[in-house]
């Protein structure tokens, strides 16, 4: 195991995915990316970042995530939201 691998706030080992970084990106990347980006900041999330080596997923994840918190369903977006909170409870994430 390597000295330099990530670790979370407890102190777990945690996966790490290879990403290409938002100032590196070109071409298809960095197109994707600026759809990616958040308005305000102007930066794009880590999890989206997590596709950079494939940017079609990027994309494909984006759309995904606009259907399924945006699209047409008889949950309210407070609804939906409080069941993306709840799974992340769950799983443990930090994001």
């Amino acid at each position: 195991m390597s000295e330099n691998r990530p670790h979370n706030s407890a102190g777990n080992p945690v996966a790490w995915i290879e990403t290409v970084a938002e100032d590196k990106a070109t071409g298809e990347l960095e197109r994707a990316y600026r759809r990616a980006a958040d308005p305000k900041s102007g930066h794009v999330d880590h999890i989206m970042k997590i596709h950079s080596l494939n940017p079609a997923s990027l994309l494909d994840h984006q759309h995904l995530y606009k259907t399924l918190m945006y699209g047409e369903s008889p949950l309210s977006r407070a609804q939906r939201e409080m069941i993306g909170v709840v799974g992340s409870a769950i799983n443990r994430c930090e994001y």
